[in-house]
């Protein structure tokens, strides 16, 4: 059965579609629980549009991405692809941008959102700006931009000066008590 031009390019653009967002969900993956891996992805927007002179791929319209306990959910997501056709930043931005993904078989979901999450594949560093929250098991860190390392772990905070003293803007920790830590009392 001979097909049409126009469905060949649909299907050609539909394979390279997934295949960037399946290259740049698998970096992130790295972090989650290894079971999530091996579960499809899963991606539904109003409309999907790819470049490939540029290497720009555009989810636009209520965008969810999901694979396993990872969920993406935003109003755009752009990722763009370098020389080698690899992954090289992904762009989620709403209002706001929310993700989650089970890190640890131990411990809850981490949820994160901001107006704009950026993952750059080249660094492993996920930067999150505007109004930015990561929280996991009743531990949260606030700040107007969060940039955390997935190769190095560590995460930085960066809150607005604020000469008032009061707590809006500036970076905000909170740190729940330990269930497990018995402290001793005043006969024993």
């Amino acid at each position: 059965m001979n097909q049409t031009p126009k469905y060949q390019m649909t299907i050609t653009f539909l394979k390279r579609a997934a295949l960037t967002v399946f290259m740049g969900l698998s970096s992130v993956a790295a972090l989650a629980i290894p079971s999530d891996r091996q579960q499809p992805i899963t991606l539904v927007a109003d409309r999907a549009t790819f470049n490939e002179r540029s290497g720009v791929t555009t989810y636009t319209g209520n965008v969810i991405i999901e694979q396993g306990t990872m969920k993406l959910q935003a109003n755009s997501i752009v990722a763009n692809l370098n020389s080698k056709k690899e992954i090289s930043t992904i762009t989620a931005n709403g209002s706001p941008a929310r993700f989650q993904q089970k890190i640890d078989t131990n411990k809850g979901l981490a949820k994160g959102q901001a107006q704009k999450i950026v993952y750059n594949a080249d660094t492993g560093i996920i930067t999150l700006t505007g109004n930015a929250l990561l929280e996991q098991d009743g531990a949260s860190i606030r700040g107007n931009t969060l940039r955390y390392s997935m190769n190095k772990g560590d995460i930085e905070a960066v809150g607005t000066p604020n000469k008032t003293g009061s707590s809006s803007g500036r970076v905000q920790i909170v740190i729940p008590p330990s269930s497990s830590t018995s402290f001793p009392g005043a006969r024993d």
